[in-house]
């Protein structure tokens, strides 16, 4: 146990663990756990707007079950090719997304948005969603595209983008518009390494990471994540097998 907290030796930890995961081969991502579902996720190939839509849909729910929804309409519909997505009119979107259960806590603005962003892809994009990020844009410039959709706001195209990066290996010219995800196991690692204050806001935490690597910041997001789902959970603390217990001001082992 530190105490007092090295910010360098914290951030170069964060960070080296980063570079292991955006240099790591590309493998299956774990959407929902669900083998099939999941399949049909990664084919970002022939349904790159089902990442687009998976990523509108989480919010305000458990992200196992957000990211089914693309797959739940794909059974429904028999496919899932945008062109029979742009076919469906909202109050179309609204009845499979509620029948015979609700897929989301809010059926109707969910639905609402689910329409506007397969409209947004089918004008915007020429109906194929692979062009918000194809040709090695800057960062900047695909946070901005996922910004432009209805229901994503900068922690969901910050995570986009750093999915696509680290994940999906897609290249952009720079990273320096990557933020950090502020969730709650981010902000809970954050606040127990030190490195941010009690109760800080999203923009003390995104801002913190810049200043903390600058190149990307969002490097260090699935790193912390990693940490905080595994080891730092909120009401229990597994410091002997964290990676970062030498160095952590709140280490209790």
């Amino acid at each position: 146990m530190s105490s007092r907290i090295d910010e360098q030796a914290i951030s170069a930890r964060l960070i080296k663990r980063g570079k292991e995961l955006f240099d790591a081969p590309r493998t299956k991502i774990r959407f929902t756990g669900i083998s099939d579902v999941d399949s049909f996720l990664n084919n970002i190939t022939d349904y790159p707007h089902a990442f687009v839509l998976g990523c509108i849909m989480d919010r305000q729910m458990k992200t196992e079950k957000a990211w089914l929804i693309p797959f739940h309409f794909s059974e429904n519909l028999g496919n899932f090719a945008l062109k029979t997505l742009a076919g469906l009119s909202e109050s179309d979107l609204r009845r499979i997304m509620s029948t015979p259960q609700p897929l989301h806590r809010y059926v109707d603005k969910m639905s609402g948005y689910f329409f506007s962003a397969v409209t947004r892809i089918v004008h915007e994009y020429d109906g194929e969603a692979a062009k918000i990020w194809t040709g090695r844009p800057s960062s900047a410039t695909v946070v901005y595209r996922f910004l432009q959709f209805d229901g994503i706001g900068p922690k969901i195209a910050s995570m986009a983008v750093n999915i696509l990066a680290r994940e999906f290996k897609i290249r952009f010219s720079d990273y320096y518009s990557v933020d950090i995800s502020a969730d709650v196991h981010v902000k809970r690692v954050f606040e127990r390494l030190g490195l941010t204050a009690p109760n800080a806001t999203v923009e003390h935490l995104v801002f913190r990471a810049r200043g903390l690597y600058p190149e990307f910041p969002g490097l260090m997001d699935f790193a912390t994540w990693e940490i905080g789902r595994n080891w730092c959970r909120p009401n229990s603390r597994n410091c002997r097998n964290c990676p970062m217990d030498e160095v952590c001001i709140s280490s209790v082992e």
